[in-house]
């Protein structure tokens, strides 16, 4: 009696083709975890350099007020606090941050005196993939810069008019002046302030 042949192979076939077809929807799914996980990473990414942008621009300012007031000693401890009223809002400068990372401003507000908090969406979405929903999902992300004064000092006994400028200590640099010293030797904003997302 002759045996069928190919028998064995043919009750093999369809188990094959639920494994490759199993092996393929985890491709897959993986794609599109995969694609959601760059998606998110590139709002995280123009969230951030959103929230840096808006913080420098603050420093900026803070470091305008100080040199417009370096003749009055009595105003720089609320300089450096970020005590300082009359100040536009940065959130312009993190728009254009987060438009150059591809991505919209959904919100951007100061934190505290010295911080801004901004959130993003991405241009982009994530894209077709066997998940329903995908093609139209766009990934927001929030994020938050600090501003951190660099540099302390002591006030002279006699005042500003009776005697020398406070010497600024920026973390073990020491900055001497006077009212004549011309702008490009003083200090620069990074010199007075660090700027940092916070952790």
């Amino acid at each position: 009696m002759r045996r069928p042949k190919y028998g064995d192979s043919g009750q093999a076939f369809p188990i094959y083709i639920t494994v490759v077809g199993g092996l393929l929807f985890l491709a897959f799914a993986y794609f599109a975890v995969g694609q959601a996980a760059v998606n998110r990473n590139d709002a995280q990414t123009a969230a951030d350099a959103a929230a840096l942008a808006a913080a420098q621009d603050r420093r900026d300012a803070l470091v305008d007020e100080w040199m417009i007031n370096l003749d009055d000693p009595g105003t720089w401890l609320d300089i450096f606090d970020g005590d300082v009223g009359g100040f536009r809002l940065s959130c312009s400068r993190a728009e254009q941050l987060a438009a150059q990372n591809d991505a919209a401003l959904l919100g951007c507000a100061p934190d505290g005196l010295l911080g801004y908090t901004v959130e993003v969406e991405t241009n982009q979405t994530v894209g077709e993939s066997i998940v329903p929903g995908t093609e139209n999902y766009r990934s927001s992300e929030k994020a938050t810069a600090v501003i951190e004064p660099r540099c302390t000092f002591q006030m002279p006994g006699g005042g500003a008019e009776d005697g020398p400028l406070p010497t600024l200590d920026c973390q073990g640099t020491e900055w001497k002046f006077d009212p004549t010293t011309p702008q490009d030797l003083l200090p620069k904003p990074e010199d007075l302030f660090d700027v940092h997302l916070a952790d």
